[in-house]
């Protein structure tokens, strides 16, 4: 091996370690990324309604933001918090409930034996520990979303100068080719963006509606807690469904509809209403999705789940035109690639 293989592949090397160290700052820099995509979407679409500059836009974008935010919380934010009193004091009811499923069922009751044991002083005396960790990795967490938000904010008010930048920084034989591969990744994020929006809020509503028409206690907490973990598919919405299913416990009748219920609003979303909103835009595999959640959330917790599809959203449009367009389509067989 020649030694200018050798330093390629120890700068290779080098690269790697470093990036693997930034890891949480380019994280934080693509959920700026996606967040500033996210502003930019209804940013466009005013300036494509009138004659306004992008800073003008910005600001009625986010004024919008606030004072829809602020009414939707002064109507909603009362009988949510009434709503997580009132699960707070089912809770131990609930709890009732299960233990005395699990009793019914030897290996269940085992596992709680093994569960009550660790519950034990000696055993939760680093309890405070881990709170004070916790409490400290929330500190750090809300200090990332703010630089997060700051960045944002900054790659939303002049987007065509960070491209310039970085299409700079490109060799000039690929510079046009990278043009349309930013312009490219950026309508598929945006598209994904807003067909997962409308297909929160739908969900939202729907289950929220549904859930109240059943009776069902909690049904504003439920059906927020469906839509916010659609935008985490595939995972998501099986886990929201755990929420109004134990709820459903308490009054057993109504486990059964409200299973149906959900049923119906979740493989709805999954097979038509998203699908039908991404047409135009990105079409994920499930498996290419789970699999992405899996690795990123096993490398960088619960914000690499959250940015799991995103991501996957702009590495299929890169993969499509580089790898597989630029190196795997001119790939003849009988000779190696020049």
């Amino acid at each position: 091996m020649s030694s200018r293989k050798v330093l390629g592949l120890l700068a290779v090397v080098v690269v790697g370690l470093l990036l693997w160290e930034l890891r949480w700052v380019l994280l934080v820099f693509f959920g700026a990324v996606v967040l500033a995509v996210s502003l930019d979407v209804p940013v466009s679409l005013l300036r494509r309604l009138f004659p306004l500059n992008r800073p003008s836009a910005l600001v009625i974008v986010l004024t919008v933001i606030v004072v829809v935010g602020y009414q939707i919380t002064t109507l909603l934010l009362p009988e949510l918090l009434q709503q997580i009193n009132e699960f707070a004091s089912l809770l131990p009811e609930l709890l009732n409930k299960l233990s005395a499923m699990v009793g019914k069922n030897a290996g269940l009751k085992s596992l709680e034996n093994q569960l009550n044991s660790l519950a034990t002083f000696d055993r939760l005396q680093p309890l405070g520990a881990q709170l004070l960790g916790v409490a400290g990795g929330a500190a750090n967490s809300t200090i990332q979303l703010l630089l997060m938000t700051l960045l944002a904010l900054l790659l939303a008010l002049d987007p065509r100068s960070h491209q310039r930048m970085l299409i700079a920084a490109t060799p000039n034989f690929y510079r046009k080719r990278m043009q349309h591969l930013l312009h490219d990744a950026r309508q598929a994020l945006g598209g994904w963006l807003a067909g997962m929006t409308v297909s929160a809020i739908t969900v939202f509503l729907l289950t929220w509606a549904g859930l109240a028409g059943l009776g069902l206690p909690l049904a504003l907490l439920s059906g927020l807690v469906c839509g916010l973990l659609t935008f985490v598919p595939t995972i998501g919405p099986t886990f929201a469904t755990l929420l109004p299913l134990a709820v459903a416990l308490l009054t057993p009748e109504k486990l059964i509809p409200v299973l149906v219920l959900r049923l119906l609003l979740q493989n709805g979303e999954a097979f038509l209403l998203t699908p039908l909103l991404l047409r135009r835009t990105v079409n994920l595999l499930p498996t290419v999705a789970l699999m992405a959640q899996l690795c990123l959330g096993a490398l960088l917790g619960l914000p690499g789940v959250l940015l799991a599809l995103p991501l996957v959203v702009v590495l299929q449009v890169v993969a499509q035109q580089v790898l597989v367009e630029e190196i795997m389509d001119p790939w003849n067989g009988s000779q190696p690639l020049a």
